[in-house]
């Protein structure tokens, strides 16, 4: 039954471990701030937070895998709010988006109030 368990972690780091690289790619790819942000915040959160999952299922409940918890939950209430933060810094700091840029919430925002 170990075995079973330590298959499953293995696929979810490996998942995980795409989703990172998928996220790094959009790192390197996407022509503005903005779109780099949206990529690695989903990205990167949902592949770490995978990752997590499988050391979890790997480990279980022990020393190691509440500690696995207790990262997966930080990731994933601070890795949004920090992207939020830095694209609302970003666009107060005057970076434009790139020019294929569909809308601007933020600045739709500003203009109402």
């Amino acid at each position: 039954m170990s075995d079973l368990y330590g298959i499953i972690g293995y696929v979810f780091i490996f998942i995980g471990l795409g989703f990172d690289i998928i996220g790094c790619i959009g790192l390197i790819r996407l022509p503005d701030v903005y779109c780099r942000l949206q990529s690695v915040v989903k990205c990167v959160t949902f592949g770490t937070c995978m990752i997590l999952v499988g050391a979890i299922v790997i480990k279980g409940f022990a020393g190691t895998g509440v500690k696995a918890l207790v990262c997966l939950v930080f990731l994933l209430l601070t890795a949004p709010t920090a992207a939020h933060a830095l694209s609302k810094g970003a666009h107060v700091f005057g970076i434009k988006q790139c020019d294929r840029s569909v809308c601007d919430k933020y600045e739709e925002d500003k203009n109402r109030d």
